[in-house]
């Protein structure tokens, strides 16, 4: 068989295995991963690919099925779906879980991995999902009242739901309660000490506030209460072993005083630390099953100390690895602080891993789900490229966008001869997705690199005819053979901004572009896909998802 035939059987019987409409890139790797030594033909290879492509997909299913027969039949192989499933939990008969965010930032792509995991499981457990906002640090990691808004938003988008809503900052009262009762059982304590604390801690030796007596106890307590102590003065300590192998665990602190708290919903100086408020919520909330970072594993260690001081068991817990994207700002405090100097847009910049600026880009709930579930749960760190997320969205978005010629730097060419005025071509090989008309004139633009490459060769105008490219081109009929294919515009066009991670691109595409709707996904071809968002008189803004 010689690759003429190979080819058209090849793009055949990839449109077999496509529901009738061939896939060109599959059908050029299928080639070269069996013919290595075909690379140095690929050019020639391609337009082969590609013309016969366009004529296999304009078939009907029988004349597709009549002309693979004519190459020995082909029978098409069932492709069993494995799913995902997720590893089962040890749990006890009711199931609760909780997703705990700080609203001092958008949710990025890393954190809520755990909130999928959780909604998954919630789903196979057939159990309750809670959202916590550990909104208790109101001097560094200080909440703003939008966050929990967008939190929401974000979770909605992404199809999860829950259950319940809890803001840890309205429950301070409910804290100073189990601090008091810790306090009165001797298992805490108000230490005055400062960073002598620290000297003392390392060496695995008690201060003296440790060692004051419990009517004492109770009165710093009370002071910690009216604010009689300013910040920095006093802070409550659990206590613990001070022979912990971990001095991070000795006697960690669970309440500390803010003179001047910056807190959006709440004006109070006496606040809970992060272990405190969550080992105090898990217990009330009934949550029976944690999923967290190999980071947190210090902090369950601290938290179980509440546990067994007021004899509660503790949840189940599973180690999730942490998350993240290459080449992707993640860090909440990075992009706060990029947000505010002006180096990013803001918390939708393109430059950004967050949920909100992967929606701006067209990323679809289904591709980054699909994503999270097919890693699954593993305790090991993993990274993923954006060209992994990019496939998992390809493969949603492509049978459903529009394409479009598109040209980045147009060059001017004219051509003598030409009888046509316009074509009607589809938007997609899927005929469901309609048809445009281009007019066509004796001036017309291509892209200036094309014109660089192949001046003074015979190529065929993408869709259209052939030409010998020049300033001035010649036609040269109708007839598809083996040649570049470029594509191209005529007036009238439009201009098309496009928003890119470093900068905002300009080029031109045809009219019919501009009957996008804002929120919807094409495909500017040769180009890539991307997202319309916003058309106006006179051009369309566009923001670049991926190729």
């Amino acid at each position: 068989m010689n690759i003429e035939e190979t080819v058209k059987k090849q793009v055949l019987i990839n449109a077999a295995e496509h529901n009738g409409i061939s896939q060109p890139k599959s059908v050029l790797g299928r080639i070269m991963a069996g013919n290595p030594e075909l690379r140095e033909r690929l050019f020639e290879i391609k337009n082969m690919i590609d013309s016969y492509t366009m004529q296999v997909n304009r078939m009907s299913p029988k004349e597709q099925k009549k002309a693979i027969e004519s190459f020995g039949g082909y029978e098409k192989k069932p492709v069993k779906k494995e799913k995902k499933v997720l590893p089962n939990l040890e749990r006890s008969r009711a199931f609760v879980v909780r997703f705990a965010p700080n609203p001092d930032g958008a949710l990025h792509i890393g954190n809520i991995r755990v909130a999928i995991l959780n909604d998954e499981y919630r789903k196979k457990y057939n159990g309750k999902f809670i959202l916590r906002f550990d909104d208790t640090d109101p001097k560094v990691k200080t909440p703003e009242k939008h966050f929990y808004a967008w939190i929401k938003e974000d979770l909605k988008w992404l199809d999860i739901k829950w259950d319940k809503e809890v803001i840890s900052s309205k429950r301070l009262p409910i804290y100073y309660k189990y601090a008091q009762e810790l306090v009165d059982k001797g298992k805490a304590y108000v230490c005055t000490c400062g960073d002598e604390w620290k000297k003392l801690v390392l060496k695995s030796k008690p201060c003296q506030c440790r060692l004051i007596d419990a009517k004492e106890q109770k009165n710093r307590w009370k002071k910690m209460l009216t604010h009689e102590y300013k910040e920095g003065e006093a802070v409550l300590r659990i206590k613990t072993d001070l022979e912990l192998k971990n001095p991070a665990v000795r006697d960690w602190p669970a309440m500390r005083i803010v003179d001047h708290p910056k807190h959006p919903l709440v004006r109070k100086h006496l606040w809970p630390l992060y272990n405190f408020s969550s080992a105090i919520d898990d217990h009330l909330l009934n949550i029976t099953n944690i999923l967290r970072g190999q980071e947190h594993s210090t902090n369950e260690s601290k938290q179980r100390f509440i546990y067994q001081y007021f004899n509660w068991n503790y949840p189940f817990t599973s180690i999730v690895g942490r998350f993240s994207v290459s080449d992707m700002v993640m860090s909440k405090s990075l992009i706060r602080k990029g947000v505010e100097k002006g180096q990013f847009g803001g918390w939708d910049d393109l430059n950004l891993a967050t949920i909100r600026s992967l929606q701006r880009r067209g990323f679809k709930p289904q591709a980054i789900r699909k994503l999270i579930m097919d890693i699954g749960l593993k305790p090991n760190d993993i990274t993923v490229s954006m060209e992994n997320l990019s496939a998992y969205n390809r493969k949603l978005i492509d049978a459903e966008a529009r394409r479009y010629f598109f040209i980045l730097d147009p060059k001017e060419i004219t051509i003598d001869k030409t009888k046509v005025r316009s074509i009607t071509l589809q938007h997609h090989p899927i005929k469901k997705l309609g048809s445009r008309k281009i007019s066509v004139s004796k001036t017309l633009y291509i892209e200036r690199e094309d014109f660089k490459k192949y001046k003074g060769l015979e190529i065929r105008l993408k869709d259209l005819f052939n030409i010998r490219l020049n300033e001035k081109s010649k036609y040269a009929g109708k007839e598809v053979k083996n040649m570049p294919k470029i594509h191209w515009l005529s007036k009238p066009n439009v201009e098309v901004k496009i928003a890119m991670s470093k900068s905002t691109i300009k080029g031109y595409a045809e009219p019919s572009i501009k009957k996008s709707k804002p929120g919807q996904m094409i495909q500017l071809e040769s180009f890539g896909f991307c997202r319309v968002e916003k058309i106006s008189a006179k051009s369309v803004s566009l923001v670049f998802a991926h190729t």
